[in-house]
């Protein structure tokens, strides 16, 4: 008669039936898992529990459970890490390394310290957002921004809705619902996710009088479209994109002539929107808002987290006639901003007070005017620490590269940045196109406790160093030793 076989003596690894999983309760009552009762609360803790030991059943019956699956301390330890995982936020820090300093998609301009302590004091004390502290009644949320607004444009009155384009579209309905707005065919824009300038039109309820040609609009154009339905005449920047060659567009101030005889009023669209002259730092020109006015525009638009660099926003500036009747229309509370914005607006318009210090305290000016050579230093004092974590599979080179300012502001300038080039293999396997080791350590960089965002291009990845502040260097260095590739 044979002998039995144990998992011992056949060399196989040694199996746990399902009567060695634990019950709940008593898993519930060791000692070791109270840090996390006392963090994670018993509810979550005991979801979490019955899950992971349903899946243990279905191992053991599958016949893949092992003692080690079962015991006490790697029980409590896969808890923490599903717990921590769980709980983790979506909304995430991350390291913008893709050469856009006002990137969309990683939430544009980055507020300065003035605005962070402005909203935690918002957020956890009562504030006077439509309160007048001096009759005691009831005020207006916009009147907390209004004054420096108007100070530093030369508007008569402003408005704050949600974004630019909230702000156009309102300033669309409270005008001209129901007539004609003149507008040159080549400022017909399309901004981020397929929003076009004749779309807000049509939402608005008014009818869009294309005129000119998409390289070419003159002043006659303007002035033979005007009719008695015709409510505005409107100037859209075209921020996001560049014509050049045989161009021609109508100056600001050439439509208001055209418009003065007529009543009608001259809206502008900047988009992006600045209220300083950005070459004074060496940045590309740009016109500002109380430029715009100064030219006879009766009302601009313009965002409150791109070139501005405060939070996401959208301003009306103008005159104070039009901007009662822009206050007056419904949709003015349905796309209103709450205290939060309010809060961190504020802080960044008075920052514009003391522009001899904007390119310190404001942090969209800090970073768009590093120099290349403080840059430079940043990416060779972190070369060492990004290849030692890649080890052999990648080699990483130190190098000169341009960044962009993003969000539709400025789209052919480029600034001259540097940073660290990652290229797969190495000088013994010919330096041959590694199209997917690449693409796996872009996914692990994303998959870091704090992500690092680069960009995969010319057979390399790209980490520009322009928006890596210093005082980031040491967490961006650290965890790059926890990382799998």
């Amino acid at each position: 008669m044979a002998a039995a076989t144990t998992p011992a003596a056949t060399g196989a690894a040694p199996q746990a039936s399902a009567s060695d999983i634990p019950s709940v309760d008593r898993v519930l009552n060791l000692a070791d898992i109270k840090p996390l009762l006392a963090l994670y609360g018993r509810t979550q803790l005991t979801a979490a529990l019955r899950k992971h030991l349903d899946k243990l059943r279905a191992d053991a019956l599958a016949g893949k459970l092992i003692p080690a699956d079962v015991d006490d301390s790697q029980l409590i330890d896969i808890l923490e890490k599903q717990l921590a995982a769980a709980s983790r936020l979506h909304l995430r820090a991350l390291f913008n390394l893709t050469g856009t300093v006002l990137h969309t998609n990683l939430g544009r301009a980055l507020l300065p310290d003035e605005a962070v302590q402005a909203v935690v004091s918002a957020l956890t004390c009562p504030g006077n957002l439509e309160f007048d502290l001096e009759t005691g009644g009831r005020g207006d949320r916009d009147s907390l921004v209004e004054d420096v607004l108007c100070e530093l444009t030369g508007a008569e009155a402003a408005t704050v809705v949600n974004n630019n384009a909230a702000a156009v579209l309102l300033m669309l309905n409270a005008l001209a619902q129901k007539k004609e707005v003149i507008v040159s065919r080549g400022e017909l824009v399309e901004i981020g996710g397929a929003f076009r300038i004749p779309d807000i039109m049509q939402r608005a309820g008014a009818k869009l009088v294309e005129i000119g040609s998409t390289n070419r609009t003159h002043p006659a154009d303007y002035a033979n479209a005007i009719t008695a339905r015709t409510a505005m005449l409107m100037k859209v920047h075209c921020s996001n994109y560049a014509i050049s060659g045989f161009t021609r567009s109508v100056e600001v101030s050439t439509l208001a002539e055209l418009a003065q005889p007529h009543g009608l009023p001259v809206t502008v669209d900047l988009g992006s929107g600045t209220l300083v002259d950005l070459t004074q730092w060496g940045l590309p020109g740009e016109t500002t808002v109380r430029e715009t006015i100064r030219q006879g525009a009766d009302l601009v638009t313009f965002s409150g987290d791109k070139l501005l660099g405060g939070p996401q926003a959208g301003l009306i500036v103008g005159r104070a006639d039009l901007i009662r009747r822009i206050k007056k229309n419904p949709l003015k509370r349905a796309l209103r901003v709450g205290k939060l914005t309010l809060a961190a607006l504020e802080p960044v318009l008075r920052l514009y007070l003391a522009p001899e210090f904007l390119a310190e305290r404001l942090t969209t000016l800090r970073l768009l005017t590093r120099s290349q050579t403080a840059i430079k230093a940043q990416s060779e004092r972190l070369l060492p620490a990004l290849q030692n974590a890649l080890g052999t599979h990648y080699t990483v080179a130190a190098e000169a590269m341009s960044s962009q300012i993003g969000s539709g502001a400025l789209p052919v300038d480029q600034l001259p940045s540097h940073g660290l080039v990652i290229r797969a293999g190495n000088a013994a396997n010919g330096g041959k196109r590694h199209g997917r080791a690449l693409d796996k350590l872009e996914k692990a960089l994303r998959q870091l406790p704090r992500p690092v965002i680069g960009r995969i291009a010319d057979d390399a990845l790209w980490l520009d160093c322009r928006c890596l502040e210093q005082h980031d260097e040491v967490l961006f260095s650290t965890q790059l030793q926890g990382l799998s590739i």
